[in-house]
């Protein structure tokens, strides 16, 4: 739900940009360099801050796919990161992935010979 709070905050702001400097003052070309900026940095500020935080904390909305050929086994949050398991049976590693902020600097750790489902 927070999610859709923050995207009509930024589409109003959007709108408020256009018809304030657009309509009111005569001075489109401001209002649409405003309008542009104010949607490019509201997307840019979600995509590399407020998506997790937001799913995290205040139950947002985020999808995570896992890759074809593999079975998810669990996810756990570390800070604001996600990480998820997967295990790959054709190959028997199990992939640990980071899900950061933004994409970026995303960790990988591989398990070889994991046998996560076999009976020890």
């Amino acid at each position: 739900m927070v999610t859709y709070f923050y995207w009509a905050i930024v589409i109003g702001l959007t709108i408020f940009s256009l018809f304030a400097f657009g309509i009111q003052l005569k001075q489109w070309k401001i209002g649409i360099i405003s309008a542009a900026s104010i949607l490019l940095l509201g997307s840019l500020a979600y995509f590399f801050h407020f998506q997790q935080i937001f799913v995290k904390h205040w139950g947002g909305v985020m999808t995570v796919s896992v890759p074809e050929g593999q079975l998810h086994m669990g996810a756990t949050w570390k800070d604001d990161h996600l990480w998820i398991e997967n295990y790959d049976p054709k190959t028997n590693t199990c992939h640990f992935r980071e899900y950061s902020k933004g994409a970026v600097l995303e960790g990988k750790v591989l398990i070889k010979d994991c046998n996560p489902l076999q009976g020890r």
